[in-house]
C-alpha cells in the first residue's frame, strides 16, 4: 500500500464513525425533544377460551313434503289456513267421495257374484271328479270342469283385489299431513278438479322443529374436528346476522366427502327450535365449539398492527418508552386475540394511540384497562 492510500483510508473510516455518530446523536435528540405520545393500554391476561371454527350457515327444514293427490276429482274441501302449523295426521284435503264410494260398491258386487258362481263351479268340479271315477262321464268333461271352477276362483280373486283398490281410491280421498310442520301457499283452491301426482302440488310442509342449520369449513380444518368430535358430541351455536340472540345445538352430521368444486365440507347441526325462531332459508352466523384453552395469553384485538414483517403490538415499558413487539396470533374471537407466541402476562401494550408512537420514544398513558 502506498503512503497516499493509507491516509485516505483512515480518513474515510473517520468520517464514517462520526457519521454514524452523528445520526444517532440527532436520533436519541429527537426521541428526547419529541412529546410523549398518548395511549391507552391493556394488561396481558391469561384466561380459558374457546377453541371454536366460524361459518356463515344456512338454516334447512329437516324434512319438506310436497303434498299431491293420488286420485283425480273435485276438491271439495280445505281443512286449514296458509301458514297454519298441522300436525301428524291432521285432515288437510278433502276430494269427492261420491265417484269412489260408488266403485266401491260396484266392485263388492262383481266380487260376489263371481264368488258365487266360483262356488257353483266348484261344486260341480267335485260332481264331475266323482262321477269320473265311476265311469259314468268322460275324462275331458272331468278336466273341462275343474278348469271351469279354477278360472271362477281367479276371477273372484280378481274382484277381491278390484274390491281393495276402490278401498284405498277412497281413502285417498281424503287427504292427511304426513308430518307435523308449517304449511307454505295452498296450490290448488277449494272446488278446482285435481288429477293425480299432477302439478301444481296441494301445498308444501316444513318440518322446522326441530330444525336443520347447514354449513361448511374448509378442508384444511377437518383434522382438527375429527381430533375434538371423536368420542363426544360437539355443540354447535347459530345467531341470526344482525341479531343478538343465539341458540344452541348439537353437531349431528360431517358429510362423507370434501367438495372438489369449493374445497369444503358440509356440517349440520340439529336445533330443537321449539320458539320456531330459526327458518328455513334463513342465513345465520355459525360457531362451532370444538374445545377450551386454559391459561391462554389475550389481549384486546385493538392492539394488533400489521406491517411488511408481520403482526406486532407496542409494549409499554417501565420507563414509559414504547417498544415494538413481534407476535404471532394463535386466533381472534370478536374483540380479543389469542396470541400464541411474543408476549407474556402482565406486560402492558398498547390499544390506541399507536399512529402517534415512535419506537422508542415516550408515551403518556391516558386511560388503561
Amino acid at each position: 500500500m502506498s503512503r497516499l492510500t493509507f491516509p485516505l483510508c483512515a480518513l474515510a473510516l473517520l468520517s464514517l464513525v462520526l457519521g454514524c455518530t452523528g445520526k444517532d446523536s440527532v436520533q436519541a435528540a429527537n426521541n428526547k425533544q419529541a412529546p410523549a405520545a398518548p395511549v391507552t393500554i391493556a394488561t396481558v391476561a391469561t384466561r380459558s377460551m374457546p377453541v371454536q371454527l366460524q361459518a356463515i350457515g344456512n338454516v334447512e327444514a329437516i324434512s319438506t313434503v310436497s303434498i299431491k293427490p293420488q286420485i283425480s276429482g273435485q276438491l271439495v274441501g280445505v281443512h286449514f289456513k296458509e301458514g297454519d302449523f298441522v300436525k301428524k295426521g291432521q285432515l288437510l284435503f278433502t276430494i269427492d267421495r261420491t265417484p269412489f264410494a260408488a266403485a266401491l260398491r260396484q266392485a263388492e258386487g262383481t266380487l260376489a257374484k263371481d264368488e258365487a258362481q266360483a262356488e257353483n263351479a266348484r261344486i260341480d268340479a267335485e260332481r264331475y271328479q266323482g262321477l269320473g271315477r265311476e265311469g259314468v262321464v268322460a275324462k275331458q268333461q272331468v278336466d273341462a270342469a275343474q278348469s271351469a271352477a279354477r278360472a271362477l276362483a281367479a276371477t273372484a280373486a280378481a274382484d277381491k283385489a278390484a274390491v281393495e283398490q276402490a278401498k284405498i281410491n277412497l281413502e285417498y280421498a281424503s287427504i292427511y299431513s304426513p308430518i307435523n310442520g308449517r304449511t307454505g301457499n295452498i296450490g290448488v283452491k277449494e272446488g278446482n278438479l285435481v288429477k293425480a301426482n299432477d302439478v301444481p302440488v296441494l301445498v308444501t310442509i316444513n318440518q322446522i322443529e326441530p330444525i336443520y342449520v347447514t354449513f361448511s369449513i374448509p378442508e384444511q380444518q377437518l383434522a382438527e374436528l375429527k381430533q375434538y368430535s371423536a368420542g363426544k358430541a360437539l355443540t354447535v351455536e347459530a345467531a341470526q346476522q344482525g341479531g343478538s340472540q343465539r341458540f344452541t345445538g348439537k353437531l349431528t352430521f360431517i358429510d362423507n366427502a370434501v367438495d372438489l368444486t369449493t374445497g369444503t365440507i358440509k356440517l349440520k347441526g340439529t336445533f330443537n327450535n321449539g320458539q320456531h325462531v330459526l327458518w328455513p332459508g334463513q342465513f345465520v352466523d355459525v360457531t362451532l365449539n370444538l374445545s377450551v384453552q386454559p391459561n391462554a395469553i389475550v389481549v384486546p384485538s385493538a392492539a394488533l398492527q400489521t406491517s411488511q414483517n408481520g403482526t406486532f403490538v407496542y409494549i409499554v415499558k417501565e420507563d414509559m418508552t414504547a417498544q415494538l413487539q413481534p407476535v404471532k396470533v394463535a386466533r381472534t374471537m370478536g374483540d380479543t386475540a389469542v396470541i400464541a407466541s411474543g408476549l407474556l402476562p402482565g406486560q402492558k401494550v398498547v390499544t390506541d394511540g399507536q399512529l402517534r408512537i415512535v419506537p422508542g420514544g415516550k408515551v403518556d398513558i391516558k386511560s388503561a384497562s
